[in-house]
């Protein structure tokens, strides 16, 4: 089949990664997307088990940072266009190991962009897209309370390694846009929550601790607020974006649902509680303050209002139908009390 585009999704078998594959395969039959994953810790084909017969499906096990593999991919396809999701990214680890972040996530979208100029120098650059998909961290933090909130132009102040990593790679997209003048797009997005995240991360993990009746480790006195945004949505505005936005711009993504993190816990006691059949707040005394981590940013906030604007983008979900969604997903598809 001619296939009208060639894409690559890096990170395809991780959390937004997968959704963002399966929503791409589905909608799209005439566009050939290419999985490349390392497949570490976090990444797992059972996510995208549903496409992986899909004519319009490939899967290619590979790092990031394997330049030969990485521009034997984009040769092999004919890639004209990239999501790149494939990154570490969770905080504690890279506080316990910040070189390893360094080389994923510096290093390896620089082995991209690489592979992505000098496919294209040869090809043109006309119809291609690399889309790079980037965090709030970059910006560093808010004051807990106030209605203040990241913009496009708020400047980068990183407080972990992990955001430091990631700023860096935002940087280095910019900076093939203006030197190379590569068709880049940089989007920066909220606390992403929904199926098939790790389970290391919050919500997962508190869902599997509220089943199985173990402690809900809440860092300091748990009033770190985020902005969270359901993934489903988030796999909307990149869709719209590749397809839509200018070469060079810069979209924040926010689902517009600033918690603080104990009233998160709450919800989700609240919900698991009522979805396991149990008494509501029966699983509240399960709440355990402990230390809080190094580097932990007071609040997170992401104003979208440009890409609502300028696209016409706006989340679907609101915090608790995404939260019910999310639970009922995990403890159907993941967490059991047998």
């Amino acid at each position: 089949m001619n296939y009208t585009r060639k894409i690559i999704v890096t990170g395809g078998a991780g959390f937004i990664g997968s959704n963002l594959v399966v929503h791409l395969v589905n909608k799209y039959p005439d566009y050939l997307i290419v999985n490349v994953d390392a497949l570490t810790y976090a990444g797992n084909l059972d996510n995208v088990a549903e496409v992986s017969e899909a004519p319009n499906y490939r899967f290619e096990h590979a790092d990031i940072t394997d330049a030969a593999a990485i521009e034997g991919i984009f040769e092999r396809y004919d890639i004209d266009g990239v999501f790149h999701l494939a990154a570490e990214s969770h905080v504690d680890r890279s506080i316990a190991d910040p070189l390893v972040f360094a080389r994923t996530n510096v290093m390896g979208t620089l082995t991209l962009l690489e592979a992505a100029r000098r496919q294209w120098s040869r090809t043109g650059y006309e119809g291609k897209r690399f889309h790079h998909i980037s965090t709030d961290e970059v910006y560093g933090a808010l004051a807990a309370e106030g209605d203040d909130m990241f913009s496009e132009t708020t400047p980068y102040n990183p407080h972990s390694p992990y955001s430091a990593s990631k700023a860096s790679s935002d940087h280095f997209v910019r900076a093939y846009h203006d030197t190379y003048h590569l068709p880049t797009v940089v989007t920066n997005c909220s606390n992403n929550y929904g199926p098939k995240q790790y389970p290391e991360k919050l919500i997962p993990l508190f869902i599997k601790n509220i089943v199985e009746g173990k402690p809900l480790p809440v860092y300091g006195k748990g009033i770190n607020v985020r902005d969270w945004l359901y993934v489903g949505d988030h796999v909307e505005a990149l869709d719209l974006i590749f397809h839509r936005a200018a070469d060079g711009s810069t979209y924040n993504i926010g689902g517009c649902n600033q918690w603080r993190n104990i009233d998160l816990v709450e919800r989700l006691i609240a919900i698991t509680d009522r979805l396991l059949g149990r008494p509501d707040g029966a699983s509240r005394s399960l709440i355990t303050y402990v230390q809080d981590r190094a580097g932990h940013d007071l609040r997170y906030a992401i104003d979208p209002t440009h890409l609502r604007d300028d696209l016409g983008w706006k989340p679907r979900y609101t915090f608790d139908s995404g939260l019910e969604a999310t639970v009922a997903w995990y403890l159907n598809n993941i967490f059991t009390t047998r």
